[in-house]
C-alpha cells in the first residue's frame, strides 16, 4: 500500500560515497528512521542496484517490480511507487539490479542527468514527505548524478580508516561540476564520520585529520563502528528499531538532530 499525501516536501539530499563499505546505506536507513521519530515524514528511494536499502527495510523481492528504474524512466510516478515500510512515515521507493543498466538505456535521452529531478518536481509528489533521502551507488555514475541533480544537499558518510580522505576531492569536484551544469543550488550537507573505533588510535588520528581539513562541514556527531548496526538489516528493520539503546541508534538520532539544528540555522527547517 502506498502512503497517502500530507504536508510539502522541505528537503532532498543525496547519501554518497564512491567508496562501498563506508556506511552509505546504513546512513540513509537509520538517518531516516531517526527523522521519523523527530516527527518527520520521510521518503528514501533506493537507487543503488545492489538494492540494500530495500532489503533493510524488509520489502521482498515480490514487491519490487515496480521500482525507482521505473521512476528514472517515467514508467510510474513517485505516488504509485513509494512503499510503507514497518515503521510509520517511512516510506520507501525500491531498487532492483535493473538500475545497472540506465546508464545505457538512457544513452540517447539529452535529459538523462535530470530524469530523476523531473520525476521528484512532478506535482504529484505534492506535499507527502517532509525529507527525501536518497541512497546512491557507491559509484560516481549516471544514477549518482541524477541524484545529485535532483537535491537539495549531499551528505557524505566517510569511514574512520586508512586512506579515508581517498576520493573525497573527486566526489567534491564532482559536487562542482554538478552546480555548474545541472543544479546551481546544490550544497554539501555535510561529512559525517562513520565506524568511529574508540579503542583504534587510527580511528581518532583520521577524525582530527578530517576535521582540520575540512572544518565545520563534519558533524560533530560520530558513528561507532557497533555490531547492532550490522545485524539490523537482517531483521528487515533500521538499528534504531532493532536496538534502540545501541550505541549505533544513539549516534544516529543525535546525527538527525544535528541535521535539523542545521536546517533550522539556515532557515530550512519543516514548520
Amino acid at each position: 500500500m502506498n502512503d497517502a499525501p500530507a504536508a510539502g516536501v522541505r528537503r532532498r539530499i543525496a547519501v554518497t560515497n564512491q567508496k562501498g563499505g563506508v556506511g552509505k546505506t546504513t546512513t540513509a536507513i537509520n538517518l531516516s528512521a531517526a527523522l521519523v521519530e523527530l516527527g518527520r515524514r520521510v521518503l528514501l528511494i533506493d537507487l543503488d542496484p545492489q538494492g540494500n536499502a530495500s532489503t533493510g527495510l524488509g520489502i521482498d523481492t515480490d514487491r519490487r517490480r515496480r521500482n525507482s528504474y521505473d521512476l528514472l524512466l517515467g514508467e510510474a510516478g513517485v505516488s504509485d511507487l513509494a512503499l510503507k515500510t514497518s515503521v510509520p512515515n517511512l516510506s520507501v521507493i525500491p531498487a532492483t539490479q535493473d538500475l545497472a543498466s540506465a546508464d545505457v538505456d538512457l544513452v540517447d535521452d539529452p535529459k538523462r542527468a535530470r530524469r530523476l529531478s523531473s520525476a521528484l518536481d512532478d506535482a504529484a509528489l505534492g506535499g507527502s514527505w517532509d525529507h527525501v533521502v536518497i541512497d546512491c551507488p557507491p559509484s560516481l555514475n549516471l544514477l549518482t548524478v541524477n541524484a545529485m541533480a535532483a537535491s537539495d544537499a549531499v551528505l557524505v558518510p566517510l569511514q574512520c580508516e586508512f586512506f579515508a580522505m581517498e576520493g573525497l576531492s573527486q566526489l567534491l569536484s564532482t559536487v562542482r561540476e554538478i552546480r555548474k551544469a545541472l543544479n546551481p543550488a546544490l550544497v554539501v550537507e555535510g561529512v559525517v564520520l562513520t565506524m568511529y573505533d574508540r579503542r583504534n588510535n587510527l580511528s581518532e588520528l583520521v577524525a582530527k585529520d578530517v576535521r582540520a581539513t575540512l572544518g565545520d562541514v563534519v558533524y560533530r556527531t560520530v558513528i561507532p563502528r557497533n555490531v547492532r548496526l550490522s545485524e539490523a538489516p537482517s531483521y528487515a528493520v533500521p538499528a534504531t528499531v532493532y536496538d534502540p539503546g545501541s550505541s549505533g541508534s544513539l549516534a544516529y538520532r543525535a546525527l538527525a538532530r544535528e541535521l535539523i539544528e542545521r536546517e533550522a540555522a539556515a532557515g530550512l527547517a519543516a514548520e
